[in-house]
């Protein structure tokens, strides 16, 4: 769908980092794990950007996590960690066949941005009462208090700036029902299906999402 939307709220998430809570228009539908178009003016100029969902469902509210290079971010980044709320946005959407749908156990691998679907469906998972694994490589870490409130649940929660492969060894199961789930830049993806593979798992079967 084509909408206008609201921004809710805006709130720091972590380093360079923040989370931006939208009004959720009338007929709209999306999974945590799928992705949104949104798309605003800068200096008289059009500029659209695709953002994964971070929050656990779309009532009342959707929510897309955005990190920012203060060397490298462009016009529209900017744009974004700046907002306040009751400023709009265009958005369409919901894109993407990746996302939870309810699966007994999730595995999710999560590099640098790809922390904001991570939290969204282990959040939605816990919520479901299925089981949550968590691998999330970074040096910067974001959403720090939502992957605390994981772990209370009852999730496995592995946060490292190094190597994940340990990690992913003991997050794949294989068991039935499990579902593994990878976001991040194409580096990562790499590395994390690799750890798949070598934990006995089956990286084809994952549901990924590269960045680019």
């Amino acid at each position: 769908m084509d909408a206008t939307v609201a921004v809710a709220a805006v709130r720091e998430v972590g380093p360079d980092t923040v989370a931006i809570e939208f009004e959720t228009p009338d007929g709209f539908e999306a999974e945590p794990g799928q992705f949104v178009k949104l798309t605003g003016t800068v200096d008289g100029e059009s500029y659209s950007r695709f953002y994964t969902l971070s929050s656990p469902g779309v009532e009342g509210t959707f929510e897309v996590t955005v990190g920012v290079d203060p060397e490298e971010a462009g016009p529209f980044s900017r744009h974004l960690v700046d907002l306040s709320a009751g400023d709009e946005l265009d958005v369409t959407g919901p894109f993407g066949s990746d996302y939870y749908e309810g699966e007994s156990r999730v595995v999710v691998l999560a590099g640098g941005p790809g922390i904001g679907p991570a939290v969204g469906i282990g959040e939605a998972a816990a919520r479901d009462g299925n089981e949550v694994a968590v691998v999330y490589q970074s040096d910067a870490p974001a959403h720090e208090e939502r992957l605390d409130a994981l772990r209370e649940s009852g999730a496995s929660v592995v946060v490292t700036d190094g190597d994940i492969e340990d990690a992913v060894s003991d997050a794949v199961t294989t068991k039935e029902g499990e579902q593994v789930f990878v976001y991040g830049f194409a580096d990562f993806v790499a590395e994390a299906t690799d750890a798949v593979d070598a934990a006995g798992g089956d990286a084809d079967a994952a549901k990924v999402e590269n960045f680019g």
